[in-house]
């Protein structure tokens, strides 16, 4: 049998066909590298901030600069020398006071940020930037009715919040979600004063105009709720207070070594 011939023509044609395969295939091939920083900036924004976010800012300079970028978090540090770098704040009440709705909050560890009664109107999430909660401190003054109050939908992770008298907490209404936190009330003779968590939420439907329909509908989607997850509770005449409409449920406890630690929700019945 005779074996054809491969001619010039044919094979340059092949070494064509081939040229061009390869090039379309590098061509469909796109690195994260490869994106712009607002498109890649809005991919790490997806990410939850601590520590799949944090931990993006270790694969490069530019990664660092756009996981660390201020669009995706302000930053609470009590010992930057220079107060006019964006995104950056002193105080944990100047952070919330210019942070938008749905901003994270790292709060730098080391040392205590003192709060009194900083009220939280809108939905924002509060950080600890230590690797445990112990190394971020949030120290609610004596005289105080609360460290926090939160009026909207917020979570709280990796945070230390201590109170001497009155609460850590103070609910008033939104979705509150506390996660991987301590709450410590100091224990002394007037502890049946002070109560790590306390929730006034009432019952929407009470509360709103019914002519509003629309924003009645909103409402009622978000609802009023507090739900905690491996938090230590310490001190004070009991783990939560509510004078409001939601009660106690769905209670765990882990016991270790040293600590108690709590998972459970505050919810209507």
């Amino acid at each position: 049998m005779e074996i054809p011939k491969i001619s010039k023509v044919d094979n340059e044609k092949y070494h064509k066909r081939l040229v061009m395969k390869k090039r379309l295939k590098s061509e469909s091939l796109t690195s994260l590298h490869d994106l712009d920083d607002g498109c890649l900036m809005h991919i790490l924004s997806f990410l939850s901030p601590i520590p799949d976010r944090y931990n993006t800012a270790l694969v490069c300079h530019r990664w660092r600069y756009l996981a660390c970028h201020p669009r995706l978090w302000l930053r609470v540090d009590r010992f930057v020398k220079d107060p006019s770098l964006p995104g950056v704040f002193r105080n944990i009440e100047s952070a919330v006071s210019a942070a938008r709705p749905g901003d994270t909050i790292l709060i730098g560890a080391g040392g205590s940020h003192h709060v009194s009664n900083i009220q939280i109107e809108k939905p924002l999430c509060l950080v600890g930037g230590g690797e445990i909660p112990d190394e971020t401190t949030l120290v609610c003054s004596r005289g105080s009715d609360s460290a926090l109050e939160l009026l909207s939908t917020c979570k709280l992770a990796n945070l230390t919040v201590k109170a001497e008298l009155g609460c850590c907490l103070l609910h008033r209404s939104g979705r509150l979600t506390i996660d991987g936190c301590v709450l410590q009330c100091e224990t002394n003779p007037l502890d049946h004063l002070s109560c790590p968590i306390v929730s006034t939420a009432v019952n929407e439907e009470d509360i709103l105009d019914p002519v509003e329909v629309k924003d009645t509908v909103v409402e009622k989607i978000k609802g009023n709720s507090v739900s905690v997850f491996q938090t230590r509770i310490e001190g004070g005449a009991k783990a939560v207070a509510t004078s409001g409409d939601l009660v106690l449920q769905r209670v765990r406890v882990m016991y270790s070594k040293a600590y108690l630690y709590f998972w459970f929700d505050v919810d209507h019945e």
